[in-house]
């Protein structure tokens, strides 16, 4: 496994998970032990280009965008990033071969290294199980293209490589990859299924929530369809498909429209009986595998702390 500071060029693609970031935020994750005010430091040096071009730390990123760190021409005391260290965190493997992986996140499972979150997550996981993994061992969120929510369970692809990598980028950026989701939510939906379009952006009042926002106020196109499979007890059960990946997409769309996610802390309002997290399972994942071509599907079913929910809710 190489270590970011061995390298003085590198270049990274922005995902799904990360689009909308400003640069410089998304340096200090993207290199591990990069601070913000480094990552500054390096942009304004010229050392940052975004296909091909200088530019601002405030600039938001898009995804599929490559953004290039060459620490040639970095200022002095710019390095000094620390590499991961891998750690034994048993992660459900659903699927894996040479190219990628896909796994069954438990919930309470950090995806990538954050503020508070500096071991523990998938990633590390990722780094103890592969001697590699898909950008080389050197950054925070190696080979993750989607992230769940620390409380979202299910399935997630990883890539093992930065060919993969990319192309599974480019595939969820052409809303070809397919991603369904099982949600029990507040209320009756008063129609059998449909779509809420509505951007999304970080909440101007509170920026650590996602909130719907104007796309002159920075919000960005989101679009998420769901069908009613059941109702009950004035709650209602969906499967939700997202054709685009916004930050707490499910969660903020379907609060916005009056039915928030059952046991959801954030966007919810809790009233009993409540599950033990949000009730929101990622249980469906189809795509085309990069290298065979082959249309890959993946199914997992609740976990046991939601199913039991679920089968009292029923009763």
């Amino acid at each position: 496994m190489s270590d970011a500071t061995e390298q003085s060029a590198r270049t990274f693609v922005v995902t799904e998970a990360d689009a909308g970031t400003r640069l410089d935020r998304y340096l200090a994750a993207a290199v591990a032990g990069l601070s913000r005010t480094r990552a500054q430091a390096l942009i304004a040096a010229g050392a940052v280009r975004v296909d091909g071009r200088p530019t601002k730390a405030s600039q938001p990123l898009e995804f599929g965008q490559a953004v290039a760190l060459d620490r040639e021409s970095a200022p002095a005391g710019a390095d000094g990033a620390r590499a991961l260290v891998p750690e034994d965190i048993p992660v459900p493997i659903v699927y894996e071969d040479e190219h990628l992986i896909v796994l069954d996140k438990p919930a309470g499972l950090v995806v990538h290294p954050a503020p508070g979150h500096s071991t523990g997550t998938l990633v590390h996981a990722l780094l103890g199980r592969l001697a590699a993994t898909g950008t080389g061992g050197d950054t925070t969120r190696p080979g993750i293209v989607h992230r769940l929510d620390k409380d979202t369970s299910g399935l997630l692809v990883v890539a093992r490589d930065e060919p993969t990598l990319t192309a599974l980028a480019a595939q969820m950026k052409a809303r070809r990859t397919v991603k369904r989701y099982v949600a029990l939510v507040e209320g009756h939906m008063p129609i059998p299924e449909g779509a809420i379009e509505a951007p999304i952006g970080r909440d101007p009042r509170q920026r650590q929530r996602m909130a719907l926002v104007s796309v002159p106020a920075g919000g960005r196109e989101a679009v998420t369809r769901f069908r009613v499979l059941g109702e009950h007890r004035g709650r209602s059960l969906l499967e939700v498909q997202l054709e685009t990946g916004r930050t707490h997409q499910i969660r903020v769309h379907l609060a916005a429209v009056g039915h928030p996610i059952v046991g959801d802390q954030t966007y919810g309002r809790p009233q009993p009986p409540q599950p033990p997290r949000q009730f929101l399972h990622a249980a469906h994942l189809a795509f085309e595998h990069p290298v065979t071509g082959a249309w890959m599907t993946f199914d997992t079913p609740l976990p046991d702390d939601l199913a039991a929910f679920r089968a009292e809710w029923e009763r």
